[in-house]
């Protein structure tokens, strides 16, 4: 008799919270929202973020603060986020670099598939390959024949050991057959600034830093990264169309802890897919080159699903390790 009593109890209290939780659901948000970026002020996703922020403004009312957190490539933001409440008012802009990050760094304290649960994919980006034009090669095929002729003796740069761009130029040589020599820097600028100067004959580099190089006529463009070619331009060619099966992205996230209510997730990832898909947003991120997606909740499970299983391959088949 007492457990019955105890269970009608249980069901009443339940039945009056249960209003008051999709009141509350229904009312989000109440309050400021905090966007966690693992980038410096003045990078893609700080600038993808604001461009955001403002446009859910109009909509809720409520400000989406952009909190940058560099450092790590992105682990000091996750770690941050990852301790957050998970109600809805901290989201995190998880990027191609975070998931690289993740499966070279061991020690991490989180696991960004089971700790972060999807809001939307807004975009993808490509890198590109750029060489000095002094180099004899002035296409993709004519830059394999040169690398097999010259084992070991082009150098090519990136902005460190395990960065997104080593793993770019380390897929590369594994599908080619070739063996060029891996200089790291601290930064991509410099490994650009030392492939104008020839220190270095390539680098690797996302497509926004290296366009004003290539406008100038300092670098020249061999191939992208992604499977099909860049707006900004159209004339180069993407690297699989000469070498099959190459393919490499950076691409932009929303991610949220997880145990954050679905019903709280559903109502962000709508509000940032119809932000995404308005000729607004993409205008206003015209320069950065992104491709823009705006996936359901869904499909940004499926591509971290196919991301993670690649990156987490070719970072074991490069023999990196930070430990």
């Amino acid at each position: 008799m007492r457990s019955y009593r105890l269970l009608i109890a249980a069901a009443a209290a339940f039945a009056l919270a249960a209003p008051a939780a999709r009141a509350a659901q229904t009312s989000y948000p109440e309050k400021p929202i905090r966007l966690v970026i693992g980038s410096a002020p003045g990078s893609g996703p700080d600038i993808i973020s604001r461009v955001l922020s403002e446009r859910l403004w109009r909509s809720w009312n409520q400000r989406v603060v952009v909190d940058s957190r560099p450092g790590v490539a992105g682990i000091i933001s996750a770690e941050l986020v990852h301790h957050a409440a998970p109600d809805g008012y901290t989201w995190m802009m998880l990027t191609s670099q975070l998931l690289v990050a993740s499966a070279v760094y061991p020690k991490i304290k989180f696991d960004l598939t089971r700790d972060f649960a999807s809001i939307s994919l807004l975009g993808t980006v490509p890198f590109i390959l750029v060489i000095n034009p002094q180099v004899p090669a002035k296409s993709i095929g004519e830059l394999v024949e040169l690398a097999k002729k010259t084992p070991g003796a082009l150098r090519y740069g990136s902005s460190g050991a395990g960065a997104t761009e080593h793993l770019c130029g380390f897929l590369f040589t594994r599908l080619t057959g070739t063996e060029m020599l891996h200089v790291p820097y601290k930064g991509i600028a410099q490994a650009l600034s030392d492939t104008i100067a020839r220190e270095i004959h390539l680098s690797f580099a996302v497509l926004p830093a290296a366009l004003p190089m290539i406008q100038s006529g300092r670098l020249r463009a061999l191939g992208v990264t992604s499977p099909k070619r860049a707006g900004l331009l159209p004339d180069v060619p993407a690297i699989g169309e000469v070498v099959p099966g190459y393919s490499m992205l950076g691409w932009y996230s929303l991610v949220a802890p997880t145990g954050t209510p679905n019903d709280i997730l559903g109502k962000i990832a709508s509000e940032v897919i119809k932000a995404v898909k308005e000729p607004e947003f993409g205008e206003q991120l015209k320069g950065l080159g992104i491709d823009l997606v705006g996936s359901s909740r869904a499909e940004l499970d499926t591509f971290r699903r196919e991301q993670t299983k690649q990156i987490t391959e070719i970072v074991k088949a490069s023999g990196v390790d930070l430990k």
